[in-house]
């Protein structure tokens, strides 16, 4: 799995590779989206759903990471690394807990 600076990185990226995807959508929610695009400054529908989904996959991967870290940290005190060394090496990894 990528960090989430590696992600980072690669998003923001000019060259990044599209794909086309072929989706069913209520054609209420396209208006309503073609609708609501401008007055958030897109240009149109489509840059508005990525950036939907965009925010979703951020979410949900900044989750992941955070339960990831979590099951690491457990997995260490049951080994006996004390709570102090795990706070340091998450300190020094510049890893966050919330």
């Amino acid at each position: 799995m990528r960090t989430a600076s590696e992600r980072l990185r690669q998003r923001l990226r000019k060259d990044r590779k599209m794909t086309t995807i072929s989706m069913r959508v209520p054609e209420d929610v396209i208006e309503d989206l073609k609708e609501i695009a401008p007055a958030l400054g897109f240009s149109g529908y489509q840059p508005l759903i990525r950036a939907y989904i965009g925010q979703g996959l951020r979410k949900d991967q900044a989750a992941m990471e955070h339960s990831q870290l979590l099951t690491l940290t457990e997995s260490l005190r049951k080994q006996g690394v004390a709570d102090k060394v795990i706070s340091a090496a998450i300190a020094e990894a510049k890893l966050k807990i919330a």
